[in-house]
């Protein structure tokens, strides 16, 4: 037996936006967390990590490590004033913080003076068999990379092994490398995610061909809610790469641009997973239906042979039910054109005789015809 599926929806954080705010307002929404910061300063030789909740972590760390590219990991956004701080230290745009705590940006790439800012749908499979949608802003300066998430969960534990075991050339590739590697985390969390998609509708095909029910309808829609979710943070996420790509900002080296290429094309291999299971979500859908309309139509086949076959055993009974006296009550007289077999001896069985005759040849009839193949 087939094992079924589980219920599969779709979490989003929310915002609480106030209408007419000012431009560049940091507001800060009411269910936000209480932010962990974790700080790794890394060169060739070392990585220096430390984790706290304010800024002067970050800023001890950056005063003693001053040789060191350093990667700040901010977990949850539910503090303003470190918001503020990290604006004001680093001299950051208001409108780019106000991005930051605003967490229904779509994917996007921007460029100023001494930084650039970019965003990501960092997308969960949750255990509870739910999609969770969440934001994930980086800012990258020179020597500084600084990832907000709105969650503590752990979504970068690859890169930081990466980092403790200096393989490769992330200690030394400069903070563009990083932020390339961040998103292309992001862009593998996508094709695990497609993955478990993919699992769900495989058991959906199985439980559809051993025995459909009116679940497989509402987990087919759920699940093609999240391919509507996925389809919104990927092709965003593809503009955005290739703003990377095309961008003449010093922050993103020619070494960056070329994986930067490769995380370009995992973006059109998910807008293609997402659109093949698109069609396989709405296919079985369409098999659904098309499998209740023919059991019904078995059903009512079932039922139009039975009634045939009734239907002038019904007349007959009715004439004879009709009890018209074949004699006056009154006078004894035989009245005319009333049922002469009213009095005829063994007329019960022979009426049934004859009603068997009838059925039996309509049976015949039916299945020379082939109506009851396959019912």
């Amino acid at each position: 037996m087939a094992k079924k599926n589980k219920r599969f929806r779709v979490k989003a954080s929310s915002h609480d936006a106030v209408v007419g705010e000012m431009p560049g307002s940091v507001t800060i929404s009411k269910d936000a967390l209480k932010p962990i910061i974790e700080i790794y300063s890394y060169n060739q030789a070392e990585v220096k990590e430390d984790k706290g909740t304010n800024i002067s972590v970050v800023l001890d760390q950056m005063k003693a490590c001053d040789q060191h590219t350093h990667w700040i990991l901010i977990k949850g956004l539910g503090d303003q004033d470190l918001i503020e701080a990290i604006g004001s230290k680093l001299e950051i745009n208001s409108l780019v913080l106000e991005d930051i705590v605003h967490t229904r940006q779509r994917p996007k790439f921007d460029e100023y003076d001494k930084y650039v800012f970019m965003t990501s749908r960092l997308l969960h499979y949750h255990k509870e068999e739910a999609i969770e949608d969440y934001q994930l802003s980086i800012l990258v300066k020179e020597n500084i990379v600084i990832s907000f998430q709105e969650t503590h969960e752990e979504y970068f534990e690859g890169v930081k092994k990466r980092l403790a075991a200096g393989k490769g050339f992330i200690r030394t590739a400069g903070p563009g490398y990083l932020a390339y590697a961040l998103t292309d985390t992001v862009i593998d969390r996508y094709f695990d995610l497609l993955n478990k998609v993919g699992d769900s509708l495989d058991l959906l095909e199985d439980r559809l061909y051993q025995n459909p029910d009116r679940s497989i309808m509402y987990e087919s829609q759920q699940l093609k809610r999240g391919m509507i979710l996925l389809r919104r943070a990927v092709w965003p996420e593809r503009d955005k790469i290739n703003d990377m790509i095309r961008t003449e900002s010093p922050l993103l080296t020619q070494t960056d641009k070329l994986y930067l290429r490769d995380a370009y094309d995992h973006c059109i291999q998910v807008i293609d997973l997402i659109e093949s299971y698109k069609e396989v979500t709405a296919s079985i859908l369409d098999m659904y239906l098309s499998i209740i309309s023919n059991r019904m139509n078995e059903i009512m086949k079932v039922l139009t042979i039975i009634s045939s076959i009734f239907i002038p055993l019904t007349f007959i009974a009715g004439i004879y039910g009709m009890n018209f006296a074949r004699l006056d009550p009154v006078t004894n007289k035989v009245m005319p054109d009333n049922l002469p077999e009213l009095y005829q001896p063994h007329g019960y069985i022979y009426t049934l005789i004859v009603m068997l005759i009838i059925a039996v040849i309509q049976f015949v009839f039916f299945w020379r015809k082939g109506w009851f193949n396959k019912m």
